[in-house]
């Protein structure tokens, strides 16, 4: 699948019809797994529910290039299992989740950006010495499907240094990896499959 121009390109991603190039196309290209849940997974959501809150959040934080958006949605797939958990559960830490599968620390911090939600966290500075409970709670916050898909967006715009959303647009791989080190992990196979798929359903040469 090809996209030449930003219009035809953005249709497609907000899921307004155009061909059969749409959300739920591209997100089951990237994360295969997404096709379906298990009907016990209340965390899981298919490529269908996951792709407009992506298209909506690409476009609240204003990332509009192909690379870029690739980079994100892969990262997601990746560290979700193909979008179904939102919630940390090997080895299970408390606090950690969103499609972006991020720390607590991070959660608190969103959650405070977030209206109609920073209200709820104004008096917690910090996850230092909170119970799991709390975490979890704060969690809570940022997991229902409007929040967690935006994750991701939030994170490279707001924790990453320009420079890196600068190396996605400029080239994808070696933009990754830069995007690999601001989360704090490393370019392993398993992640350079999931940007691979994206490259190839965004039609990324």
């Amino acid at each position: 699948m090809k996209f030449t121009t930003l219009s035809p390109l953005f249709l497609a991603f907000a899921n307004v019809a155009l061909g059969n190039l749409n959300a739920t196309t591209i997100i089951a290209e990237i994360a295969p797994g997404s096709e379906s849940c298990a009907s016990d997974n209340a965390d899981c959501r298919t490529a269908a529910q996951a792709g407009p809150w992506i298209a909506d959040a690409m476009c609240k934080y204003e990332l509009y290039s192909v690379n870029v958006m690739a980079a994100v949605i892969a990262l997601m797939a990746f560290e979700s299992v193909d979008f179904a958990f939102k919630h940390n559960i090997s080895p299970g830490r408390p606090g950690q989740g969103t499609a972006n599968m991020q720390a607590a620390t991070y959660n608190l911090m969103y959650a405070k950006s977030l209206d109609g939600v920073k209200d709820q966290v104004a008096d917690v500075d910090s996850v230092d010495g909170l119970s799991d409970d709390k975490l979890n709670e704060i969690l809570a916050l940022v997991t229902p499907d409007k929040y967690n898909f935006g994750s991701g967006p939030w994170f490279l715009t707001t924790q990453c240094d320009a420079s890196v959303v600068t190396a996605l647009k400029a080239d994808i791989d070696t933009g990754f990896q830069s995007y690999m080190e601001c989360v704090g992990t490393t370019l392993t196979d398993e992640r350079t499959a999931y940007l691979t798929r994206a490259k190839e359903a965004f039609g990324i040469n």
